[in-house]
């Protein structure tokens, strides 16, 4: 003779077209209070022979809906799965999409090369602040006020006494107040001036170095320059030192390399010289030995300066300096 409950459960099963709807029936049967439940619970209320003869039926009854169940629940969600790939279809033998990794702007890597060639020869690394005293700017570099070198500079001035650095050698006479030669570092970071076209921007990078030591020559000067320029443009690129004048070098030059574009022949970059200038140096002013407290006479040393947007714009040959902070993904990715 046919259970009724188990007949009353298959018929239900078969209405059943979705998980929770599966999950609602499984608890009707064989929940914690389901119909199977509740007569297993009632078998204390038989007979020894009657709780034997219910109870392997029962349990029968239950280990039949389980199956059924499972195997209900396996069907559910292959056909959810299925239908789901009906509706949002991928081809697997398509190619992937794309993904850009980020690189190295173009003024960092020059930035970087220029410190790591410094760095091979001894030289070490200081830094300083970006708002600067009046004093360390100009100054302790023998500008001081009134001094026609300032026009030079277009300063952003915070106040009378604070300005944004135009320059880094305030780290060098920061340096030499705390440090005491032998001294032999550069000096990178950012820097403001009032200045805006094609070959100019109000902030940009400058490298500024300074080797102090007893004996120091322009000799000395000329070889670490020299050797700096060639390592960065390559072996065979052309070098000419030039007298030219800075406040705190006495001698000072300006260091030309052979035009990269032309080759040294003369073009519109050079102007038709054949060279392109990239360095200012000198030898340091007694003056700023003595702003940094240096015994007269007893030490010699040379700085020197270079902006790094200028040197970038050579080496990779890019003709307006404002590409470089306009975030031109075109521009930015053939680095």
């Amino acid at each position: 003779m046919q259970d009724p409950l188990k007949e009353a459960f298959v018929k239900e099963i078969q209405t059943i077209v979705s998980l929770q709807e599966l999950i609602n029936l499984k608890a009707k049967y064989i929940g914690k209070k389901g119909l199977v439940t509740e007569k297993i619970k009632n078998l204390g209320s038989l007979s020894p022979e009657e709780r034997k003869i219910q109870g392997k039926t029962l349990n029968e009854l239950k280990k039949f809906i389980e199956e059924f169940i499972e195997k209900k629940e396996t069907e559910l969600r292959q056909k959810n799965i299925s239908e789901a790939l009906k509706k949002d279809f991928i081809d697997i033998t398509l190619p992937g999409k794309d993904y850009y990794f980020g690189g190295s702007h173009p003024v960092n890597k020059t930035l970087f090369e220029i410190i790591d060639i410094f760095r091979e020869i001894g030289f070490t690394v200081e830094e300083g602040p970006e708002v600067e005293l009046d004093y360390y700017n100009f100054e302790a570099l023998n500008i001081p006020k009134n001094h026609p070198a300032r026009d030079m500079q277009d300063t952003f001035y915070v106040s009378e006494e604070v300005v944004l650095r135009t320059h880094t050698s305030p780290v060098q006479v920061r340096v030499m107040e705390k440090k005491k030669p032998p001294l032999r570092f550069i000096s990178p970071g950012k820097v403001y001036r009032c200045d805006s076209d094609i070959t100019h921007t109000p902030m940009f990078h400058q490298v500024e170095g300074l080797m102090v030591d007893q004996e120091v020559s322009f000799s000395h000067l000329k070889g670490v320059l020299v050797y700096f320029l060639q390592r960065l443009f390559g072996e065979n690129i052309p070098v000419r030192f030039r007298p030219s004048f800075f406040p705190f070098t006495e001698p000072s030059t300006e260091i030309d390399i052979g035009c990269i574009i032309c080759g040294a022949k003369g073009c519109r970059v050079c102007k038709g010289t054949g060279w392109l200038e990239v360095l200012g140096a000198g030898m340091v002013h007694p003056n700023v030995f003595k702003f940094a407290g240096y015994p007269e006479g007893l030490y010699t040393g040379f700085a020197f300066g270079m902006g790094v947007e200028r040197l970038t714009m050579l080496k990779y040959r890019i003709d307006d300096i404002r590409l470089f902070f306009e975030n031109d993904i075109r521009f930015l990715r053939q680095f």
